[in-house]
C-alpha cells in the first residue's frame, strides 16, 4: 500500500469519507467534516465509484497513486548510465571528475550516481559489537577517569548563548582548573562510585580505589577484577598494585586505542556528563559539584536502565551471587 509522505488523510480515513458521501452526505461537506479541499474529497469518490470489488476489498483504490510520469524522453539511456557507475567504480572520482572524463553535465551525473546508490563512498563496516556481562556482582569493575571544567557563570553548552564569551575568561590568570570525575561501575549491577578530585595522580587513584572498594563491600560486593585503560596512573601505581594484591583483586587493562573494552564505564560517563553536569545551568562549578552525590544516588538507586530491565542498579545487588 503506498501512501504520500504528507497525505492529509490515511487509508482509513479516505474509506471514512467514501462511506459517509454513500450514506447521503455531499461532497462538500464531507471535505469540510475531514479536513480537506472538495477536490481531494471528490478524487476519493471519484475513484471509489470506479473500482472493482477486489479493488474496493483491499482498499487499493483509496491508495495515492505515483506521480512519475510515463516517459521521461530526457532520461539517459541505459547503457549510459552504465557508462557513467562504471567510471564511478573504476576511479572513485566524484561526479565532477566523471562529468569531464565522460562528457556528461555535472548535475546529470550526480543524479544517475545518486539514483544508482553510489553518489557517496560506502562507509567502512564498524566491526560487529561483542557485548559481555560477568554473572555476578563484583566479578568485574570498570574504572575510569573524566574531567570537567570549572567555570564561574553558565557556559554556551548550556546557555545555548556563544555571544556573552570573552576574551578575558581564556587568560592564564582567570582560568580555574579542572575537576576530575573519577568512577567505579560494577560490569553486572551497573552500580556506581565516584569522586571529584583536582588530579589523577597516582596517590589520589589509589585513595579512591580504596574507598570504592569500602563502597562496594558496605553492599555486599566483594571486588574480583578491576578494569582500567593504560593511563600512566593506573598501569605504574605501584601503590595500586599492592592494594589491588592485598584484596586479591586482579588488574586487568584494555587494548590500546579500544576504549570499547572498557565500554560500560566509559557509557556511564556519557550519562553523568548529559544528566549531572550539562543537565542543568549551575551558577558555578561548585554548585554542580554539590549536585553529584544527589544524583549518584538518583542514579544507583531510583534510575531505570534500559540494559536492566528499566530496573535500578541498586535492584541487581540485593542479589549477590555465592
Amino acid at each position: 500500500m503506498y501512501l504520500h509522505a504528507n497525505a492529509k488523510l490515511g487509508l482509513a480515513g479516505r474509506f471514512t469519507l467514501v462511506k459517509a458521501v454513500e450514506e447521503g452526505m455531499s461532497l462538500k461537506a464531507a471535505a469540510v467534516a475531514f479536513s480537506v479541499s472538495p477536490a481531494t474529497a471528490h478524487r476519493w469518490w471519484h475513484r471509489w465509484q470506479e473500482a472493482g470489488t477486489e479493488a474496493r476489498r483491499t482498499l487499493a483504490c483509496l491508495c495515492d497513486r505515483s506521480s512519475r510520469p510515463h516517459r521521461s524522453p530526457r532520461q539517459l539511456a541505459p547503457e549510459l548510465e552504465e557508462t557513467i557507475c562504471a567510471c564511478r567504480r573504476n576511479t572513485g572520482w566524484g561526479p565532477r571528475l566523471v562529468a569531464g572524463a565522460t562528457g556528461f553535465a555535472h548535475s546529470t551525473v550526480w543524479k544517475v550516481l545518486r539514483r544508482a546508490g553510489i553518489s557517496r563512498p560506502a562507509r567502512a563496516a564498524k566491526e560487529p559489537a561483542n557485548r559481555y556481562e560477568w554473572p555476578c556482582p563484583g566479578d568485574l569493575l570498570h574504572m575510569d577517569v573524566s574531567r570537567y571544567a570549572r567555570f564561574r557563570r553558565p557556559g554556551h553548552r548550556v546557555t545555548g548563548d556563544r555571544s556573552q564569551r570573552s576574551r578575558k575568561w581564556m587568560r592564564p590568570e582567570t582560568r580555574v582548573g579542572y575537576d576530575y570525575a573519577h568512577a567505579i561501575v560494577d560490569d553486572h549491577s551497573r552500580l556506581a562510585y565516584v569522586e571529584l578530585h583536582d588530579d589523577e595522580k597516582a596517590a589520589t587513584v589509589t585513595a579512591f580505589v580504596e574507598r570504592a572498594l569500602a563502597f562496594f563491600a558496605e553492599r555486599g560486593v566483594v571486588a574480583k577484577r578491576l578494569m582500567t585503560d593504560n593511563a600512566f596512573s593506573y598501569v605504574k601505581n605501584r601503590s595500586l598494585r599492592e592494594l589491588l594484591a592485598h584484596n586479591d583483586i586482579r588488574h586487568l587493562t584494555t587494548e590500546p586505542y579500544r576504549p570499547r573494552t572498557n565500554g560500560k564505564v566509559e557509557r556511564f560517563h556519557q550519562t553523568m556528563a548529559r544528566e549531572w553536569a550539562y543537565g542543568l545551568a549551575y551558577r558555578s562549578h561548585r554548585q554542580r559539584n554539590q549536585a553529584l552525590p544527589h544524583w549518584l544516588d538518583h542514579y544507583n538507586r531510583r534510575r531505570p536502565h534500559s540494559s536492566l530491565g528499566d530496573r535500578p542498579p541498586i535492584s541487581r545487588v540485593h542479589n549477590v551471587c555465592g
